[in-house]
C-alpha cells in the first residue's frame, strides 16, 4: 500500500514536472530555430536560468517587503531597507545556488561564494537601493506606499544581478 502510494506521488510528481517543462518547452519553440536568433541549447539554457532567477527573485521580493514593513517603525525606513535587502540577498543566494544555478560553481566554500555573490551584485544593490531610497525621499505617495519602491528597485537591480551572478558566482 505504502508502495502505491510513493509510486503514485512520484508518478503525479513527474507529470507535473512535464506538464511545466512542456509549457515553457511550447514556449521556447516558438522562437526561430534558425538565423541569428536561434535558439540554441545554450540560449534555452539562459533563458531557462533567467526564468528561476526571476522566480527566486519574486520570493526575494516577498522576504524584502516583508522585513521592511517589519523592521521600519524599529530602526528607521531606510535602515529596513539596507537590512532587507541583505537578507532577502542571502535567501536569494542560497536559492539559485540549490535550483536556478544547480550543479554550477557549487564546489568550494559556502561562505566565500555567498561574499562574493553579495560583492557582485553590489551594483544591483546600488542600482535596487538608490531607486527605492531616492523615490521613498523624492516622492511623498511612494513614501507612503513603500512597497511600490521597492518594486522599482528590484526591477533596477535585477539584469545587473543576473549577468553578474552567472559570471562571477555561478559559472
Amino acid at each position: 500500500m505504502i508502495e502505491q502510494d510513493v509510486a503514485a506521488e512520484t508518478m503525479s510528481h513527474a507529470h507535473r514536472k512535464g506538464t511545466q517543462l512542456n509549457l515553457i518547452d511550447s514556449l521556447l519553440d516558438r522562437l526561430p530555430h534558425s538565423g541569428p536568433l536561434a535558439l540554441t541549447a545554450a540560449r534555452r539554457t539562459l533563458i531557462l536560468q533567467f526564468m528561476r532567477f526571476g522566480v527566486v527573485g519574486v520570493i526575494g521580493f516577498l522576504c524584502d517587503a516583508t522585513t521592511v514593513y517589519a523592521m521600519r517603525h524599529v530602526i528607521g525606513q531606510a535602515g529596513a531597507m539596507i537590512l532587507a535587502y541583505f537578507i532577502a540577498a542571502s535567501m536569494n543566494w542560497l536559492i539559485n545556488r540549490l535550483w536556478t544555478f544547480r550543479g554550477v560553481g557549487g564546489a568550494g566554500n559556502l561562505l566565500r561564494q555567498w561574499g562574493i555573490f553579495l560583492a557582485a551584485n553590489s551594483l544591483g544593490f546600488l542600482l535596487n537601493r538608490g531607486t527605492a531610497l531616492t523615490l521613498t525621499y523624492t516622492v511623498p505617495f511612494v513614501d507612503q506606499h513603500v512597497v511600490l519602491a521597492l518594486v522599482a528597485g528590484t526591477l533596477a537591480g535585477m539584469f545587473s544581478n543576473f549577468t553578474l551572478s552567472r559570471r562571477l558566482v555561478f559559472r
